[in-house]
């Protein structure tokens, strides 16, 4: 009786571990869109990488090229207007940073 017991917990923990990235992947789909408050472009971050909230601001900025905006960068999300390099706040999707890489 006690084999049993054993693979049945062996089967339950196998199957409670399988399911982890599941659930891992549905919690941080609905932490991602949470409403992120609007980046400071005073901030210290903000101006390390040159961040404007329009893009035509940084138009003298030797990495600033025509068209590029922070909705048509990779590190955007337009899910919820956030930002790979300022994970707690959005950004405007007009808005511009020197990190600024093209999407794939």
């Amino acid at each position: 009786m006690a084999n049993h017991s054993r693979r049945d917990f062996m089967r339950h923990s196998l199957l409670g571990l399988a399911a982890l990235p599941l659930g891992a992947g549905i919690l941080s789909r609905s932490a991602f869109a949470q409403e992120l408050p609007p980046l400071d472009p005073n901030s210290e971050q903000a101006k390390a990488l040159n961040y404007v909230e329009n893009a035509s601001e940084a138009s003298d900025h030797p990495a600033y090229a025509e068209g590029e905006h922070c909705a048509n960068c990779m590190f955007y999300n337009a899910d919820n207007q956030g930002c790979q390099l300022f994970p707690q706040n959005s950004v405007a999707p007009e808005g511009w940073c020197q990190s600024w890489t093209a999407q794939a």
